[in-house]
């Protein structure tokens, strides 16, 4: 199973945050210096942020914070383009059927694969951007 990024690396990014399970969007705007409209953008971009919704309320994790502060830095730290951004995160999270995998013989070889066929659709990408 894919583990949490450790509290250490919140404190690292500088952040602390409450004991609690669940944030509004206000408090993560606050949290991570991002305005709500980005936060609501960056869902509709990063199909990995997905905060939980109820009665029209975002409702936000403790994995869906460092996830925001992973895309504010890929972004605002790094320089990364959106497009790039994705391909990165897509990299370096993985998907239920990855972890699954993971477990077996075959895992290892599974990751490979799915590594390469997602350079080569990152290459494709690139290539129809540009001609």
């Amino acid at each position: 199973m894919v583990k949490p990024k450790s509290p250490e690396k919140l404190k690292q990014l500088e952040i602390d945050l409450p004991d609690k399970k669940y944030f509004t969007i206000g408090e993560v705007s606050d949290l991570c210096d991002v305005k709500s409209h980005v936060l609501r953008y960056w869902e509709q971009v990063f199909p990995q942020l997905e905060p939980s919704k109820r009665r029209g309320r975002r409702y936000y994790q403790r994995r869906d914070i460092e996830l925001v502060i992973e895309i504010k830095t890929l972004l605002h730290e790094q320089g990364y383009t959106i497009p790039g951004a994705k391909a990165r995160l897509s990299k370096n999270h993985l998907s239920a059927q990855d972890v699954e995998w993971e477990d077996d013989e075959q895992g290892l070889l599974y990751k490979k694969i799915s590594g390469i066929r997602s350079q080569i659709q990152e290459f494709r990408t690139y290539l129809h951007t540009r001609f």
